[in-house]
């Protein structure tokens, strides 16, 4: 089961095990919290807002959301879930007869002609417009968290660019973005951000007795919903055609 919390709810969930003696782990590179059985095994996750930690509230979170796809890609930088800047990319990286990105295509056939030398010297700008972007957040501002979406294919993209990212990929302040999004624009950035400001309960039926414990008259609609990801992607709406081994997120 997956149930979407409100910010408050998670708040008092927080703050419910802080009060209890049950063993729980942290895993920073999730931002959730595991409550364990007494053999060590994982019963409950909870993922946290983004803007809470495991042990206290920051005065002041900062933090870049940054959404990658084939050709696509929205960015910005928050402030205690505020959006203050913002920039949507676009490049010229699809074969529009195969459907598939440009890398995808050298994977398979190699190097082809003019379309293709046009498509390659699109995807390095591309790459180079974004990490220009996040140099320029990293600069003037303390970032805390980057969360980020982005398939494998593209990864060694992003961080192989002439234009440095200003993160590595092992930065612990990394956070995986656990939801399928649909192709980057202004409005699915300010979607990421939504799901990101609220916590999120993931366990079976027979945990509900702890749940219950835990949170009390969790049947308040406003704060909290049954949710679930979508894990199909829509050819149509996913210009890399992603094949089955790859994930969405990295």
């Amino acid at each position: 089961m997956n149930k979407i919390l409100s910010k408050d709810k998670a708040e008092e969930l927080l703050h419910s095990l802080q009060k209890t003696n049950l063993p729980t782990a942290y895993d920073p590179e999730k931002h959730r919290i595991a409550i364990l059985d007494e053999a060590g095994n994982a019963k409950v996750y909870f993922r946290l807002p983004i803007t809470l930690t495991a042990s206290v509230v920051p005065a002041q979170l900062h933090y870049v959301i940054l959404l990658i796809q084939s050709g696509n890609c929205a960015l910005g930088y928050f402030e205690n879930g505020r959006n203050l800047n913002h920039k949507v990319f676009r490049s010229y990286m699809v074969r529009k007869k195969q459907g598939k990105s440009q890398i995808k295509y050298l994977k398979t056939k190699g190097k082809s002609r003019a379309g293709s030398r046009v498509r390659l010297g699109e995807t390095v700008e591309f790459f180079e417009n974004i990490n220009e972007r996040l140099q320029q957040y990293f600069e003037h501002h303390d970032i805390h968290r980057i969360a980020i979406s982005c398939s494998k294919t593209l990864i060694p993209y992003l961080f192989g660019s002439k234009a440095k990212t200003p993160f590595d990929k092992n930065d612990p302040r990394l956070l995986k973005i656990p939801k399928h999004i649909h192709t980057p624009i202004y409005e699915v950035l300010l979607d990421a951000n939504k799901f990101l400001l609220k916590g999120e309960l993931i366990y079976d039926e027979a945990q509900q007795e702890l749940i219950d414990k835990l949170l009390p008259d969790t049947g308040t609609a406003e704060d909290v919903e049954e949710y679930e990801y979508d894990d199909e992607f829509d050819d149509e709406e996913d210009p890399d055609n992603l094949e089955e081994d790859d994930e969405y997120y990295f």
